[in-house]
């Protein structure tokens, strides 16, 4: 009773505004009141006439607002979660806004809203994207560029009493940038929160050699310069680091929320930090048949710089974006080192040139003269971009021929512009054209907009046509600050002319690998894919200009060392990205981004139209929302135990997969589920378990014969294949450990994933991990194993019992169930693992095939060449076993298989079966040798060059 009537008397001071927001949060928190629901219901005993109150009841509150980021070798993924509260008593619009990166690329978008599921699916746009109902509008993200994030918007109608859950993934690799990495998040709730959580887990083989954690900011617009003020963390960040992880908190409670902003977290929480590296030819990071190339090379002399500023000086830029714009020159104009060339071009509707035809050496007095011109320069005229870029760009070709310094400096011109060319040439098509027949390669155009009437497109296409970057300053930013932070990020090349080459016997699709220069601060990135796996290692040369030096660094990349190319294997931390190769995922995005980029550079429609249909194609592959991309969203039809229990998510896979429920509540890394009851489940003999063991029920015969398979891990065994006939394919793929100690094996392997396919009636998928469920029945669908669920599709039924199994039914002819082994305290040789078990095979052919489906529709006989064996006993040895009964053999298909008896354990261990055991592989007992049933990959049906045409 007191805690109601400490919540209305509060309720009633924030309504009527008479007590302070801070203090009221704090009695609040101090009684332990976590309810939110206690208020509504005192806000109703209040007289409607409040216009507070309605607003009240008007608007979906808040309740949970999370954020989790894994950066992986500087590869970023980042799930939001956010949940709305409908209180009121009728239903009312639920808005989510999220500020993302520019360069991200949304790979999932899910809805919750009362007990209806809504899943984003991304589809071509040129597609027709149907009416999705008033219930889940969806408004897709815009590029509006400005301080370099776009913001994501969703609503729908939640019903009263009800909450909607809205769930967003993002990815992106991040950039260094004056030697840093960064990752930012935005956080604007506008609205004090009952539960805010921010978690950021960074994961860096190289070592991490600095971290820090940046005061709260309101925009982005500081880049990387430090603010004057506080520079402390916000309150409640919690900041944990080994050698090569970190992980960083941010939980605020309400009353901590209070002393960052009164009414609601409204900013970005910034994260910053770098890397070990060594002059050499980088960092390559190889998993899985992909490989990315870091190169920033440190302790390098800086080249000369040739530099031409062009400055606009029209009547637009009358006020503080020119006094800001000459107070960002004097300090840049300070920081020209003495080898140095520079020039200063002021345009307006006349081109003013400082020094005639000519750049000057960096000395006190041309440095005081600079300023005293650019201190001179008044706005007036119109706008003559096209111009101003002819000058310069003739001033900096004279230049460089009659120097002879190409090779030995680095050349390039900085263009800022406020506005829109109104003079002269006027056409952007044509301006772009000049420019590019102008600089022919030479050197680099950067461009910079300042202001909000700037022809932001024009500018981007500049840079981008001529081997340079662009920037955008807002009219309401630091103009001086911004031009100085990106002043710095190109004021100090290290490299022209870098090239990467790998063999081109062992490599393929390799994203850009030609750059016109490096500066300090910054980082190269390639990736490609490895066609040529036999080898064990990757030669790598880097050849680049520096100073009067020519660069060349070679080096051999092993590619077969998990403690170095895998992330996670080593370390303490659970495996973020759930089995995703976080390294194709790097290729991929810096494949599209190119292809992107090359669209907008390219002028000619077929090109364009080829480079747009790559680029969707691709991003459709990876689910990736693009320009040429879109969601769709659909609403899922569930049968589980309702939607708290189940994610949504892409099938492409990432790290958001492994949050453990549409809330955004994550377990603690380490943390361990506690087992549920076992659940009963009808099979046969027949399965793969284990180390892989092998084990085949022949009821006919009333024989039972076992095999071990040792193969090695990343290998992915063709369990069962019938692709032809019944459509359904079964592939196991293993996980390799280490063996226990006096054991004969090298290393032991277990099934990391088993991955069921089907192509009848239509094509569907299924792929099974310890951790989740991913189903394609036409709808894209993820489920947790530690949550109990059932989904009935179309063509198939896929139940989960939480942390023990999952049954899969295909069109109710073909059953299979998947054991999963979880160990609390797992030995180095034990890793979590999958069993594959048959409890139905009338549906599949007499001509399915595969390690275990040859089997299926098969008979043997037990022949005894000598005497008849006296006992059967268990054997000791678990591999080969023991021969207690010599001269036994299988006959199958005319061929004679020496066995010897065993008793093995089955169905996580609680059971154990009398089999005859096939030694050496399952030689003889199976069709061909045992590589022959290695796919290519999880979804191999093995149509392209099948098993039976091998064998």
């Amino acid at each position: 009773m007191m805690i109601r009537l400490l919540w209305l008397c509060s309720g009633l001071s924030i309504i009527s505004g008479q007590q302070d927001p801070e203090f009221l949060a704090r009695e609040l928190e101090e009684a332990e009141i976590t309810d939110y629901n206690l208020l509504d219901n005192v806000a109703r005993r209040v007289p409607r006439q409040s216009r507070v109150l309605q607003r009240l009841e008007t608007k979906p509150r808040m309740s949970d607002f999370s954020v989790r980021a894994t950066v992986i070798s500087r590869y970023a993924f980042t799930t939001v979660s956010c949940t709305l509260v409908n209180s009121g008593s009728e239903a009312r619009e639920g808005v989510f806004e999220m500020q993302i990166p520019v360069t991200a690329f949304i790979s999932n978008f899910s809805m919750v809203i009362g007990d209806r599921v809504y899943h984003g699916e991304v589809i071509g746009k040129d597609r027709t994207q149907g009416d999705v109902g008033r219930r889940n509008r969806y408004s897709r993200p815009t590029e509006e560029g400005e301080n370099g994030v776009e913001t994501f918007r969703a609503s729908g109608m939640i019903p009263r009493k009800a909450e909607a859950i809205f769930l967003l993934h993002y990815e992106e690799l991040l950039q260094r940038r004056l030697g840093k990495y960064q990752y930012t998040v935005s956080i604007r709730p506008q609205q004090l929160v009952g539960k805010l959580r921010v978690e950021v887990n960074i994961l860096e083989n190289s070592g991490i050699n600095s971290l820090e954690v940046l005061p709260f900011r309101n925009s982005r617009s500081k880049g990387n310069r430090e603010s004057a003020g506080d520079t402390s963390p916000p309150p409640s960040t919690v900041v944990g680091q080994t050698k090569t992880l970190a992980k960083v908190t941010f939980s605020p409670s309400v009353v901590q929320q209070t002393q960052i902003a009164r009414n609601g977290i409204l900013g970005d929480f910034v994260v910053r930090y770098d890397v070990n590296r060594e002059l050499s030819v980088g960092d390559v990071q190889v998993l899985n048949g992909y490989f990315v190339h870091y190169f920033a090379p440190k302790d390098l002399p800086p080249l000369p710089k040739n530099v031409a500023f062009v400055l606009d000086s029209s009547a637009s830029m009358v006020g503080t974006k020119l006094r800001q714009t000459k107070d960002a020159l004097f300090t840049i104009l300070q920081d020209l080192r003495p080898e140095d060339h520079f020039n200063i071009i002021g345009f307006s509707n006349r081109i003013k040139v400082w020094q005639q035809d000519q750049l000057v050496p960096v000395t006190p007095n041309n440095i005081r003269d600079a300023k005293i011109y650019i201190h001179n320069m008044s706005p007036t005229g119109g706008t003559n971009i096209n111009g101003a870029l002819q000058i310069s760009t003739r001033i900096l070709n004279d230049y460089i021929a009659q120097n002879d310094i190409e090779a030995r400096s680095v050349s390039l011109i900085i263009f800022l512009t406020d506005g829109r060319p109104t003079v002269g040439e006027t056409d952007s098509a044509k301006i772009i054209s000049n420019t590019k027949e102008a600089i022919r390669n030479r050197f680099c155009l950067f461009t910079i907009g300042i202001g909000n009437d700037v022809d932001y497109q024009l500018l981007e296409r500049l840079a981008l046509e001529n081997c340079g970057m662009t920037w955008r300053i807002r009219e309401d930013e630091d103009a001086a600050a911004q031009l100085k932070g990106f002043y710095d990020e190109i004021g100090t090349p290290l490299l022209s002319d870098i090239r990467v080459d790998y063999p081109p016997d062992s490599v393929d699709q390799v994203t850009r690998n030609l750059f016109p220069n490096y500066f300090n601060g910054s980082e190269i990135v390639i990736a490609g894919k490895l066609f040529n796996q036999t080898t064990n290692k990757l030669h790598v040369e880097v050849t680049a200009s520096n100073s009067d030096k020519y660069v060349l660094l070679k080096t051999d990349v092993a590619i077969d060392v998990p403690t170095k190319n895998h992330i996670g294997r080593t370390s303490s931390l659970e495996d973020p990205t759930g089995g995703q190769n976080y390294v194709e995922r790097t290729w991929s995005y810096l494949a599209i981004k190119e292809l992107l980029t090359s669209w907008v550079k390219s002028d000619n429609r077929e090109e364009k139209e080829s480079l747009r249909e790559k680029a969707k194609n691709l991003a459709l592959t990876y689910n990736f929302v693009t320009p040429f991309t879109t969601l769709k969203m659909k609403e899922l039809a569930l049968q589980a135990e309702l939607p708290k229990e189940v994610y949504v998510g892409p099938s492409a896979g990432g790290v958001g997969e492994i949050i453990q429920g549409l809330q955004g509540h994550w377990a603690p890394a380490g943390s361990l589920l506690e087992r549920p009851k076992k659940q009963r489940i009808n099979v046969t003999k027949t399965s793969a378990d284990g180390d892989p063991h092998f084990v085949v029920d022949f009821p006919l015969s009333q024989l039972t014969v076992c095999f071990n398979i040792d193969g090695e891990p990343g290998d992915i065994l063709r369990l069962v294949s019938d692709h032809k006939n019944s459509g359904v394919t079964v592939n196991g793929q293993l996980i390799g450990a280490p063996a226990p100690r006096h054991g004969h094996k090298k290393h032991r392997t277990y099934f990391r994933s088993i991955t069921i396919l089907s192509n009848q009636p239509e094509r569907s998928y299924l792929e099974v991990t310890p951790t989740k469920v991913i189903l394609d029945d036409g709808k894209r669908l993820i489920l947790p194993c530690d949550r109990s669920a059932t989904v009935a599709g179309k063509n198939l039924e896929v139940s989960i019992f939480a942390l023990s199994n999952v049954t899969v039914v295909l069109r109710g002819t073909v059953g299979f169930v998947i054991l999963i082994h979880h160990y609390k305290n797992p030995a180095p040789y034990q890793k979590d693992h999958l069993g594959f078990y048959i409890s139905n095979s009338q549906g599949l052919s007499e001509d399915s095939h595969g390690l275990i489906g040859q089997f299926l529709h098969r008979d043997v006989q037990l022949i005894q060449e000598s005497q008849e064996p006296t006992c059967h006993a268990a054997s000791g040895n678990q591999n080969e076993g023991t021969n207690l009964n010599p001269g036994m053999a299988l006959k199958l298909k005319g061929r004679f298989v020496p066995v010897v008896w065993k008793q093995r354990k089955i169905y996580n261990g609680e059971q154990e079966v009398d089999c005859w055991f096939a030694k050496n592989n399952a030689e003889k007992l199976i069709d061909g040798h045992y590589k022959d049933y290695l796919a290519s990959h999880p979804f191999d049906t093995g149509t392209s060059f099948s098993v039976d045409n091998r064998l």
